[in-house]
């Protein structure tokens, strides 16, 4: 994957890059339906409810930035570098249940 500039950036930075890709509709949910287990093209549209075309968009996307591969016989799987971006993603996953929490409990007003 060519690293290339991206909405919101005019370097191109690979965190803005990434951030990019992350953002797009439908890519952070292809990641998390594909955490345990490979899924085959129908089973993963039907998982997320997406249209075929972005679905294949989407991960053809995933599979240029190496987070996905295809295996002929069990279907789209994480790479090591998607599970590892899967498992940076746990703690961010905790804390936004604190946060939330903090978000709509009622303000200490100053």
């Amino acid at each position: 994957m060519v690293i290339k500039r991206v909405r919101g950036s005019r370097t191109g930075r690979p965190i803005m890059a990434l951030l990019d890709l992350l953002g797009r509709r439908w890519t952070l949910r292809i990641v998390w339906e594909l955490r345990q287990e490979p899924r085959r093209f129908r089973d993963l549209q039907d998982a997320i409810g997406a249209s075929p075309s972005i679905v294949n968009t989407r991960l053809a996307e995933l599979r240029e930035a190496r987070l996905v591969d295809l295996d002929d016989a069990k279907g789209y799987r994480l790479t090591a570098l998607g599970h590892e971006l899967l498992k940076l993603f746990l703690p961010l996953h905790a804390w936004s249940d604190k946060w939330a929490k903090a978000v709509h409990s009622p303000s200490r007003s100053a």
